[in-house]
């Protein structure tokens, strides 16, 4: 039954997709990560996060908790003695990287506490223990945290304590506590596409959609998926939600559901009896969904397309080693110019392998049809205009002359709110708080003034760029006339 849905898929719709010929490569041994201790803390998270910049992996670590940052050009054997970021006093259990700087990490772990980290430009030299601040908030282990898409400085993060907490993190503020909403566990968060709404998946075997800033449950299903293991709810672009989950014979499922109308899902598949969690990570340039197994060897793919059956299998990509997390490449962290459209960081126990997806073509032009305009680094709104109520949608970036990442953007106004308006939030961080009290004046005109000069190089750099767009046009111009 199983395996006939899938050829059936492939006969039926697959035949036209641009996306059926995707393959999946794995990266030489030299372009590998390697003696990297993985965490082998039991929790469903992906353990790594990456950006165009670097790679984050959950390691191992005696006495805390502790991630590894690493640029993403660090590959082969990673040192022991390697920097790490260590602030944590209990084992971390998820990272994920803010969407509007690629510097910034946040982290969430079994101390109960969710820490913000500003990564140095080209990497760490030396341990980092100290976060730009600590959110405390949770009463129990923090399993989850999930920047908001399009707010700058929004954070989200869920606890064992079944509480969802939303931060503004330049205050250092939680503003949103819904702590009343799930019975048991969170399994996992999904932000819709402008962050006005969010799903969860949790272990009472109900999916929930969620105005966070209402704080209240806009649509639930139970029993979305029957099995007893762990779920997975996602938001698709088009508002619609994707879960992974088990049957009552413990039989892997995906599903596709209509937040509007729950009752029955549009789509729903079996897959195969493995019991590791499906972990979706979703593309929405494509409408791809890319399925990793915890435990399993393979990364399956298909595309969400809105005629029957809706959710289209396209391709599996296998290898010999199981995989213990997955790290996703944002879009603009893609090799354009060889048809990349997809990047992941494959951990194992000791290494982290990296995987290119890429649709076979011919051409060494831009594939526009590839490579629609994307969420790029800017954020689409401030905290407070996203807490006060208003939306945005992510605003969207060309991919034609490949992605540069940018300097240091916005991460002096964490600090400088940080400083400015809630000095007290750090003191749990100052290992030496006594004599810095001494510092704070001159620590405040020193931000005001670094800021100025911040303020002056973006300006500098705003102008070489419109420069830039002014040359390229005045070339294309003589190309034309000449041609």
């Amino acid at each position: 039954m199983k395996a006939s849905w899938t050829q059936d898929t492939m006969r039926r719709v697959v035949r036209q997709s641009k996306f059926r010929h995707v393959f999946g490569q794995a990266v030489k041994n030299d372009q590998c990560y390697d003696d990297i201790r993985v965490s082998r803390v039991t929790w469903d998270s992906s353990f790594c996060a990456v950006n165009p910049r670097f790679v984050a992996i959950i390691i191992e670590a005696s006495g805390g908790g502790a991630f590894l940052v690493l640029p993403l050009h660090k590959t082969g054997r990673i040192d022991k003695s390697y920097p790490t970021v260590c602030g944590h006093t209990g084992p971390v259990l998820d990272i994920d990287w803010c969407p509007h700087n690629d510097q910034v990490i946040a982290s969430g772990s079994e101390d109960c506490t969710v820490m913000v980290w500003q990564i140095p430009e080209n990497g760490l030299t030396l341990s980092l223990t100290e976060p730009v601040v600590i959110l405390e908030g949770h009463s129990k282990r923090v399993g989850i945290v999930a920047w908001h898409p399009t707010a700058r400085n929004v954070l989200l993060s869920a606890g064992c304590d079944n509480a969802i907490i939303i931060w503004n993190v330049g205050t250092g503020e939680a503003l949103i506590n819904l702590d009343d909403m799930h019975s048991d566990m969170i399994y996992n968060v999904s932000w819709n596409r402008n962050g006005s709404l969010i799903c969860t998946a949790s272990k009472d075997k109900k999916v929930r959609v969620i105005d966070p800033r209402k704080q209240e449950i806009v649509a639930e299903k139970e029993k979305a998926h029957e099995g007893a293991r762990p779920m997975r709810a996602i938001f698709l672009a088009d508002g619609n939600v994707f879960t992974t989950g088990f049957s009552r014979m413990s039989e892997r499922q995906l599903a596709l559901w209509n937040p509007k109308n729950m009752q029955e899902p549009i789509a729903l598949h079996e897959m195969d009896t493995s019991n590791g969690v499906l972990l979706p990570f979703y593309d929405p340039d494509t409408s791809i969904i890319y399925l990793c197994g915890k435990g399993d060897s393979s990364i399956r793919y298909f595309e969400i397309t809105d005629e029957s059956p809706y959710v289209h299998y396209l391709n599996t990509f296998s290898s010999k080693e199981p995989q213990r997390g997955m790290g996703y490449m944002p879009k603009r962290g893609l090799d354009v110019n060889k048809c990349e459209i997809a990047r992941f960081f494959k951990l194992h126990e000791r290494k982290c392998e990296p995987i290119i997806m890429t649709v076979p073509r011919k051409s060494d032009l831009f594939q526009d049809d590839l490579y629609p305009d994307t969420a790029g680094p800017e954020a689409a709104l401030e905290a407070e205009e996203w807490f006060e109520g208003k939306n945005a949608d992510p605003i969207l970036i060309s991919l034609k002359h490949g992605y540069i990442p940018g300097k240091n953007r916005d991460l002096k106004v964490v600090k400088k709110n940080i400083l400015d308006s809630k000095p007290t939030a750090n003191k749990k961080c100052d290992l030496i708080s006594v004599p810095k009290k001494t510092t704070d004046t001159a620590s405040v005109q020193n931000e005001a003034k670094l800021d100025e000069i911040l303020k002056e190089i973006k300006s500098i750099k705003d102008t070489i760029c419109n420069q830039d767009e002014r040359i390229s046009k005045l070339e294309q111009q003589m190309a034309k006339i000449a041609a």
